[in-house]
């Protein structure tokens, strides 16, 4: 079949566009790159415009200004936008094979690319086009020998994220199964495979049952040895069986395990900022943790439950076949266990919750607790949280020897039955046999006690599959309250990329916390240019930091429109925000790693001297020559080997290593020594060439330098200007100016009747 397309390009579909786009935009973005590194780009754009998705080449970095650009960080980017792409390594045949209607890249050898867009499988050739030339450029047929000698099978894959997919999908009882439904064929082989050790265990009970009476009676020997070989080898045959099964287990919960950990970590690191700042992070952690009691079930109490289904399905016509009155009585027997166990289930499920709900309390006084020790230490705190710890301790210890006791009258009520499907039904066969007409033999006896176990087994484990079903449920509910909350995931992957200048502009935002009675903003309105450098003045609680909160797009529900160069906000897409957006805080988190991995955090694959720039930028670079390792000193968690301001620059070089358009600093010198931040000031204009900077400080001697000043006061810009129009015109920030230096305050200046500093 030969399904070339007419024009060997991207097809019918391709949009319109200049006689060389890719060409153009790699011209724009000003990457220096070889010719190999060019090819990868050019071909990821070619196969991004196919889908409609129009790439952000400033959101790839290169490793260097000769390499060509790795898979995985391909991948990265195009699932940045949006796309849903995939490196793996494949082989002539397969390419043939596949039935894709999209072009797919081929990572050739060198470093270079080649766009796959058709094949001919009658003469065995695959149409290939180099993705720098014009679409309408012809294509090249390649046969196998031909490719092999420039390509290894390394392959990318690219489509449109499909509606629907599992990380769109409500977390619940049904993904999982989807989950694990897509191996499908180990559930196969281990379904196969349980159904032989059922009948291999079943063979030597079956055997010994109708062969045995015979050995003894003609004193077979010769019969007796062959039953003995053929047990053998039955025994044999299922250790290997149990060997093969419980392999295939170990690797279906292994890679179940994979997708649920990369599917969770992706889903909360989506969810809202304002999630983590309202919910607990031991609570967080312990329902996350509950996912493994979902996998346990899946991969063991539910496959097992499988094996016991069958085994009813493969004994209960061999006992009826026996003898049905028996049979009748182990099934009437086994109902009762399944009733009284129904019974318990409700309030065993409640005390499950109960106990849930306790240990994720318990979880979180742990973790609070750690993160905080140095505030237990400092404190002398640690008899205060223990005693919150022993009766956390004591409430879950109380609650699980409740829910034990619970759990324990149905396993005591239904031992009696279960005695009686294993031994006692043989007495009731005796019985039957003396005082009736029915005639059963000695071995059907011998089988009824050898199987009627095997029988009352699997029954009252599918009744106690529904207590597990209960307990996987209530685990389910717990991992869904965190990862089925509305999430960034739309915002982070869809929306417009343009090239910021950094002008912006706010339009009567008003906004209020959860919760909160009075609005944080007040119908806030104010516009700046772009290369501005703004500062932001105000009381504590006058609105600044929820001024950059909002610029972050860390909050989106606000009421109004604010607008960066002349765009809404909410049309942006969220990480290109972010990336071009730099945040310095007040109390920032370094990773554990060297220096220099901290630094280029946001952007790993940038260069040692990349580093070190941003470092001298920030002012870091005099204390980093100073550190043991210089920067390849290694942070612990914590940072106890970095002073506050040593941390703090090196946050401020964090932001500035992708060299972001709009730098916003909120508070973040109010941790320097008085040396470290005339260093950061002495520096502030340089840093701020060529990029709008947002600074909120208390200190407003640290403000001096910036273009324009913005006085808030409960949520309102009550004046912006330059600083020496501001004491003149601006009561408020004239009383915060001579409150702060008070050696230049007038005569009159009263501080007893002052307003409150910032803070």
């Amino acid at each position: 079949m030969n399904d070339t397309p007419r024009n060997p390009g991207l097809g019918a579909d391709e949009p319109r566009g200049p006689a060389n786009p890719d060409m153009a935009a790699l011209s724009d973005a000003k990457l220096q790159l070889n010719q190999a590194g060019e090819a990868r780009m050019a071909a990821v754009l070619n196969v991004a415009r196919f889908h409609g998705v129009e790439m952000d080449l400033d959101g790839l970095r290169l490793r260097g200004s000769e390499a060509a650009p790795p898979p995985p960080e391909l991948v990265v980017w195009l699932k940045e936008a949006g796309l849903w792409a995939r490196g793996v390594q494949m082989n002539f045949r397969q390419i043939m094979n596949m039935e894709s209607p999209s072009p797919i890249i081929l990572l050739l050898d060198d470093g270079g690319a080649a766009l796959l867009v058709g094949r001919d499988r009658g003469r065995g050739v695959l149409v290939l086009r180099d993705p720098r030339q014009p679409t309408s450029a012809a294509p090249v047929l390649v046969d196998e020998l031909r490719l092999k000698q420039v390509w290894s099978g390394a392959t990318l894959l690219i489509r449109s994220s499909r509606h629907g997919a599992l990380e769109e999908q409500p977390f619940n009882l049904g993904m999982i199964a989807r989950i694990v439904w897509g191996d499908a064929k180990i559930l196969r082989d281990i379904a196969i495979t349980s159904v032989t050790l059922t009948v291999l265990s079943l063979v030597p009970i079956l055997v010994v049952m109708r062969i045995i009476g015979v050995v003894i009676q003609f004193h077979s020997t010769q019969t007796l040895n062959l039953v003995i070989i053929l047990m053998l080898v039955a025994v044999l045959f299922e250790a290997i069986m149990t060997w093969s099964r419980k392999m295939m287990e170990v690797v279906l919960a292994a890679k179940l395990d994979a997708k649920l950990n990369l599917m969770i970590f992706d889903r909360l690191v989506a969810l809202p900022i304002e999630f983590f700042e309202r919910e607990q992070a031991g609570q967080i952690s312990y329902k996350i943790s509950q996912v493994n009691r979902v996998r346990d079930f899946l991969t063991g109490k539910l496959m097992n439950a499988f094996i016991d289904v069958f085994m009813l399905i493969l004994l209960l016509p061999i006992l009826f076949y026996m003898s049905a009155p028996l049979a009748w009585t182990i099934l009437i027997a086994a109902a009762l266990i399944a009733a009284i166990i129904a019974v318990f289930l409700r309030p065993i499920g409640i005390l499950i919750g109960k106990v849930i709900a306790a240990e994720s309390a318990k979880g979180s006084i742990l973790i609070e607790t750690v993160f905080g020790i140095r505030t237990v230490k400092a404190l002398a705190l640690e008899n205060t949280r223990a005693t919150q710890w022993d009766a956390s301790v004591a409430e879950v210890a109380e609650l699980n020897v409740e829910q034990a006791r619970m759990a324990n009258w149905p396993a005591v009520l239904t031992m009696p039955l279960q005695r009686y499907c294993s031994y006692g039904v043989i007495l009731v066969g005796a019985f039957i046999v003396l005082h009736t007409q029915n005639s059963i033999d000695s071995a059907s006896l011998f089988g009824f006690m050898l199987l009627g176990g095997r029988v009352a087994g699997p029954l009252v484990s599918l009744a106690g599959l529904l207590d597990e079903v209960h307990q996987a449920r209530a685990s389910i509910d717990q991992v869904g309250h965190v990862l089925n909350r509305p999430n960034e995931r739309q915002a982070l992957t869809t929306g417009l990329r343009p090239r910021f200048e950094g002008a912006i502009e706010f339009r009567d935002v008003t906004f209020r916390y959860e919760g909160a009675k009075t609005p944080a903003l007040d119908k806030m309105n104010f516009k700046i240019p772009a290369g501005t450098m703004l500062g932001l003045v105000g009381r504590s609680g006058s609105g600044k930091s929820t001024i950059t909160r909002l610029l972050q797009g860390i909050n989106r529900d606000y009421v109004g429109s604010i607008r960066i160069d002349g765009t809404d906000m909410r049309e942006i897409n969220l990480r290109h925000i972010r990336k071009n957006f730099g945040m310095v805080l007040q109390d920032n988190f370094l990773f554990r790693g060297t220096v220099r991995e901290n630094i280029i955090a946001g952007r790993p694959g940038l260069s040692f001297e990349d580093a070190v720039r941003a470092a001298r930028l920030a002012g870091a670079e005099e204390f980093i020559e100073r550190l043991p390792n210089g920067y390849d000193t290694f942070i612990q968690e914590g940072s106890p080997n970095l002073s506050g301001g040593q941390k703090q620059r090196l946050a401020i070089a964090r932001a500035l290593i992708s060299d972001p358009r709009v730098l916003i600093l909120d508070e973040a010198t109010s941790a320097l020594d008085p040396e470290s931040e005339a260093l950061v000031n002495a520096n502030i204009q340089r840093i701020a060439a060529g990029r709008t900077m947002v600074i909120v400080s208390h200190r407003l001697s640290s403000l001096l330098d910036c273009d324009l000043i913005m006085v808030l006061d409960q949520g309102k810009t009550m004046d912006i200007g330059p600083h020496k129009e501001l004491v003149q015109r601006c009561a408020i920030y004239r009383h915060l100016w001579f409150q702060q230096n008070r050696h230049l305050a007038p005569e009159g200046f009263d501080d007893e009747s002052s307003q409150p500093a910032i803070v």
